[in-house]
């Protein structure tokens, strides 16, 4: 072999890098782009694509558009390769496919000969616009062109929102030199509250004098007025010095401050202010808590934003994760809404005072005084919430899951018309026997010396029990359960009534009926169906009709239906908080042992039936037909009649085993832990805020009832679709303007509209704000 190195050991290295040389930059591996001698050539796949003079803009520009346009590469791939951003690669594309290849030989920066508009004239076009005058009239006084007077006030955020200094000014003259070109606009009225239309815009404004009537609110006849929170801010979406006051301790609560806003978000929620003013839930809240101490968000906030987020289905306080805080303020009144961590330790705040209870009593109370026709016949039955954590909590019969699960049991109570009027938690899941009386004690605080019959179902049946609402000056009306005889068809006959505007039709059988072994006398209505199936019904109310007393109890279901709608749309059943208090541990419950050896003895017991059934069997062949004597069949049987005896003794040992330990124990001796309970009093209190978003719903739903037929079917998503519906908001001298965005159909809008002229009369003043 001769000698001398080979090509492998000249090589310095083993695995030399390669590069690309300095003057080519790789798009991706079919496009390069090579730069040399003052020229760039950009090489697709071996050929020449585009060849282009370095500094020159428009035809690198079109190389780039070529590149991206006929897909050998993507706008981040030429982006990268060229050194510029993607959104630059996309404004060529846009140019070029608006003007061709001329366009894209634009300059850089504001376009030459084209009037700049001055930082100054902001405000001036802001009072044009909140004057009514239209873009092209503004565009015409200043002097430049109607696109530029459009991306300032979008610049601005006055294309949604116009701020409520802006809208103000002093003295009886035009505030603008300019203002003079157009002629003056008289006053136009504009209703207090809520109403629909889907183009009329903001209404013209009254040029003298206009002052904030939030910022400094004029003179009123009103003594009112005078409780109106004030503010030292001016401007809607920079509430800075209120904050500032907040942080040094001078603020309870911040005081709304609208601004004009365009196609708000959610902000046809407005249309409940009324019924929620009118529910006394501020004036209870202030009276019950007083103050949550200096904070920007206070008391009414607080609640207003939760009986808000209820009536926009925001069902939990993490669901605001979802929607932006500005938008939320807007609605009320603020330049953002408090956010979750906020308004949970409000929450946890309120929970610490202890005062559900009473705060809803005073609500009911309220609730009476307003509708107290409405609560001649009172429906009271129990919810249970099923409880899936940790916690040891006593079970409770689910009826529509038909199971037994640890759960806590409310009892809520309502009206004729199906609203709730209060409500109550029962300790440690009692039932409808044991909390009655206790309800009964708070109805009685409520009504007075008015009489009303309460309603409840199966649950509450105990002759007993009926006695205790008799004597407390109630009348009853219930199921009756327990085996019954039933009744020969002849005495059931065909009833008709009309109740509550319905025609109902019903087959009844009405007697008198003694209970207790004739103590107790009491009226029985039974109602045949077409299946004959019979439903017999107990009243002490004998001035009623039959008809009368079996739509009043079958009218139950409005209270099964409301605890069904909670469930769906406000989250009936969500846990609010995790924490457990400790539970009365002296409290006595069934013995878990004694229920074990209840269920031994009883199997013993079924054992020892059985054999005595498998003896009598046998007796009766062989000693019936005379084939054995009785000595012979004691004989053949004498095994059997052993395991006859060895389960006898098995029974009287269980027996005495379950007799020897006691029926009922403490709690903590049941569970061998300590006894707790879920923490009740936030609970309460949310309950209380969906009670109050309910009640408002169910208001709108029978003010616009009259102009939709078909509220009966569909009048709660008619009312839900509203609320969620956008809307502009405009301020004007002591009014507050809220115009809804049309809905689905026409009919719809025209209902809603209605709805809108009905609440204008109601004359409602924003909570804490002089604003109608």
């Amino acid at each position: 072999m001769l000698g001398g190195m080979s090509d492998f050991e000249k090589s310095p290295d083993l695995f030399p890098e390669a590069r690309n040389p300095e003057n080519v930059r790789a798009i991706n591996n079919r496009c390069l782009l090579r730069t040399k001698a003052g020229h760039t050539v950009v090489i697709v796949s071996g050929m020449i694509l585009a060849q282009y003079a370095v500094n020159d803009s428009m035809a690198q520009a079109h190389a780039m558009v070529s590149l991206v346009e006929q897909g050998w590469a993507d706008q981040v791939e030429v982006a990268r390769a060229f050194g510029c951003s993607s959104r630059t690669v996309r404004r060529h594309q846009e140019r070029f496919a608006e003007g061709g290849l001329a366009a894209l030989g634009r300059r850089s920066g504001y376009p030459a000969g084209r009037t700049r508009l001055a930082v100054s004239r902001r405000k001036r076009i802001a009072k044009l616009k909140a004057q009514g005058c239209s873009g092209r009239e503004i565009a015409s006084v200043l002097g430049v062109s109607e696109r530029a007077v459009r991306k300032v006030l979008k610049r601005l955020e006055l294309s949604p929102v116009f701020t409520q200094t802006e809208l103000s000014w002093e003295g009886s003259g035009p505030a603008d030199p300019n203002l003079s070109a157009f002629p003056p606009v008289p006053p136009v009225p504009l209703s207090p509250a809520p109403s629909v239309g889907a183009d009329s815009g903001p209404s013209p404004v009254q040029k003298p004098g206009l002052v904030s009537p939030v910022s400094s609110p004029a003179p009123s006849a009103d003594p009112n007025l005078s409780a109106f929170a004030l503010t030292l801010d001016t401007d809607p979406m920079n509430r800075s010095g209120d904050r500032l006051l907040a942080a040094l301790g001078l603020l309870d609560d911040a005081a709304p401050l609208f601004g004009c806003a365009r196609a708000v978000p959610r902000a046809g929620v407005l249309l409940a202010v009324p019924a929620l003013v009118a529910s006394g839930v501020f004036t209870c809240a202030q009276k019950i808590y007083g103050s949550i101490g200096p904070a920007f968000y206070g008391l009414r906030t607080s609640l207003l934003m939760l009986l808000l987020m209820a009536l926009c289905r925001i069902k939990r306080p993490e669901g605001l994760k979802e929607y932006r805080p500005q938008e939320l303020g807007r609605v009320m009144g603020l330049d953002r809404a408090p956010e979750v961590k906020t308004l949970r330790r409000k929450l946890a705040r309120l929970a610490q005072a202890e005062r559900a209870a009473e705060f809803g009593q005073a609500l009911a109370q309220q609730r009476v005084a307003a509708q107290g026709k409405t609560l001649g016949f009172l429906y009271v039955d129990g919810h249970v919430r099923v409880y899936h954590g940790k916690h040891p909590l006593p079970k409770a019969h689910v009826t529509r899951m038909r199971l037994s699960l640890p759960a806590t049991s409310d009892y809520w109570v309502n009206d004729t018309q199906g609203d709730p009027l209060f409500v109550l938690t029962a300790e440690a899941n009692a039932g409808l026997v044991k909390m009655l009386p206790g309800i009964l004690e708070q109805v009685c605080s409520l009504l007075g010396q008015r009489q009303a019959t309460v309603v409840f179902d199966r649950g509450g049946f105990s002759p007993k029990l009926f006695q205790t609402i008799l004597a407390a000056g109630f009348d009853l009306l219930t199921y009756r359960t327990g085996p019954l005889r039933r009744l020969a068809r002849r005495l059931f006959s065909e009833q008709r009534a009309r109740v509550d505007g319905r025609e109902v039709v019903y087959f009844l059988a009405d007697q008198e009926v003694r209970l207790l072994k004739g103590k107790l006398r009491l009226r029985q209505v039974t109602r045949r169906s077409e299946d004959g199936h019979q439903t017999p019904i107990l009243t002490s109310r004998r001035d009623l009709s039959a008809p009368l007393v079996a739509y009043r109890m079958f009218e139950r279901w409005k209270q099964e239906n409301f605890f069904k709608y909670l469930r769906e749309e406000y989250a009936l059943d969500a846990l609010v908080e995790y924490a457990a208090v400790p539970e009365d541990a002296e409290r006595e419950v069934p013995n878990p042992a004694w229920k074990a050896l209840n269920r031994k003895l009883q199997q013993a017991v079924a054992d020892l039936e059985c054999l005595q059934k498998e003896y009598g069997v046998e007796a009766c062949q062989g000693l019936g037909l005379g084939h054995q004597t009785l000595r012979d069949f004691k004989a053949a049987q004498a095994k059997l009649l052993e395991k006859i005896t060895q389960a006898q003794k098995r029974v009287d040992r269980r027996r005495a085993q379950r007799d020897s330990i006691r029926k009922r124990v403490s709690v903590e001796a049941a569970i061998q832990e300590p006894a707790v309970k879920l923490a009740p009093e936030r609970k309460h209190l949310t309950n209380l805020i969906k009670m109050l978003a309910y009640q408002a719903e169910s208001e709108l739903l029978r003010a616009i009832a009259p102009y939709y037929p078909r509220a009966g079917d569909e009048g709660r998503t008619l009312v839900q679709s509203a609320l969620a519906s956008s809307a502009d908001i405009e301020v004007t001298s002591g009014q507050l303007r809220v115009t809804l965005a049309p809905l689905s159909s026409a009919h719809r809008t025209r209902a809603v509209a209605a709805l809108c002229e009905h609440l204008n009369h109601s004359d409602t003043c924003f909570p804490e704000s002089p604003l109608l």
